[in-house]
């Protein structure tokens, strides 16, 4: 308990692992600011933290619009003086815009894709770096960690179900994000690392959690968390990475996976399954 005691949290989400998360870092005593699209998902939310003793603020805002990411931002510091970490979860699946193997994807499909997952995760890392190089250390010494969202389908495809190119795309780009990042801000004291989860139980996996095939598949791929991840356990190693415990570490992909990264699995389906 209290390992965020005193530190000013920023999470972009609402929903899922973000509201797992945001509701842990504020047992764990931070004061936490969300950031959503959707305002009744938000003020839900940190009504219910603050009616449990924590601590929450909210603020509507299109993430992919610079000017209102940065009024965001600037809503937070107005309201705690600064910002010590960042949890960028907020993005989704692009299938509804037309993602899905390459040779299918248009453009407007490719450009949604990675506006939701990549564009929005980037200004909200502007905004936040630039008021992290102008504030002091915290008592650890450092300015602020900053966690970004990943998954382990950049890394570890499963083609057979999650055939979805350009949101694999997307996140293999905050991957090289995070470690340039990583690099160009560690003399400032400014952490980046990013959380890569397997299939988790979220709204955005609701087309997973509906298809047996693919919860028989997660069963065995990630046999250490059964067919679908809890988002506390991302929510867990959030705290980690923006905690102390974690002040040595920088550039870092994490996944949170069950074990699907390691696991072999055959999908048992037609390679036209879930596409």
């Amino acid at each position: 308990m209290n390992r965020l005691a005193e530190r000013v949290c920023l999470v972009t989400g609402s929903t899922g692992m973000a509201a797992a998360a945001t509701r842990r870092f504020a047992a764990e005593g931070g004061r936490v600011f969300i950031v959503s699209r959707t305002a009744d998902h938000a003020q839900a939310l940190a009504d219910a933290i603050n009616g449990s003793g924590g601590e929450a603020a909210w603020v509507a805002a299109d993430l992919a619009d610079e000017a209102a990411t940065d009024s965001a931002v600037e809503a937070c510091v107005d309201l705690f003086g600064r910002i010590d970490g960042l949890f960028s979860v907020a993005g989704g699946s692009g299938r509804r815009f037309g993602d899905g193997p390459i040779h299918t994807v248009g453009r407007e499909a490719w450009d949604r894709t990675l506006e939701l997952n990549l564009t929005t995760q980037a200004l909200i890392c502007r905004a936040v770096v630039g008021r992290m190089l102008a504030q002091p250390p915290n008592s650890s010494g450092t300015r602020g960690s900053i966690l970004l969202m990943g998954s382990v389908t950049a890394t570890d495809p499963a083609p057979e179900f999650f055939a979805t190119h350009a949101y694999a795309a997307a996140k293999g780009a905050i991957n090289a994000l995070m470690t340039t990042m990583a690099a160009t801000y560690l003399p400032d004291r400014i952490r980046v690392n990013v959380i890569a989860p397997g299939l988790t139980a979220t709204p955005m996996a609701g087309r997973a959690a509906g298809d047996r095939a693919i919860r028989a598949y997660a069963a065995r791929k990630q046999p250490l968390a059964g067919e679908m991840m809890d988002p506390d356990e991302v929510a867990q190693a959030a705290v980690f990475l923006l905690s102390d415990e974690s002040r040595t570490i920088t550039g870092q992909l994490l996944k949170v996976d069950g074990g699907w990264s390691v696991a072999s699995a055959s999908a048992s389906a037609s390679p036209e399954a879930g596409r």
